[in-house]
């Protein structure tokens, strides 16, 4: 079964207002089995318009990562950012 990836691409307005969300998902994203690829560290953009902050989470499946992003404690998390940061989130089915 392909692995499923939840990739946000994030410009934080209010860095410190933001911590908490990320707190959060340390205790919400291993509860799907989730685990962390990339978490905004050093990035470059090549080609094209991003943001700052790149995130990746892999989860067993295409069906956990839904499961994890409609999660009734993540849909409340997910509140702090976005009063505090702009962008994206995606979720990809691996190959």
């Amino acid at each position: 079964m392909p692995k499923g990836y939840i990739i946000g691409n994030i410009s934080l307005r209010d860095a410190d207002a933001y911590k908490p969300y990320s707190l959060r998902n340390d205790e919400i994203v291993p509860r799907h089995g989730g685990k962390f690829l990339a978490r905004g560290g050093r990035s470059q953009i090549l080609e094209g318009d991003s943001h700052d902050r790149q995130v990746i989470i892999e989860f067993p499946s295409y069906e956990d990562a839904l499961a994890f992003y409609n999660d009734p404690d993540y849909q409340e998390n997910m509140k702090i950012r976005q009063a505090n940061a702009d962008g994206s989130i995606l979720v990809v089915e691996g190959v």
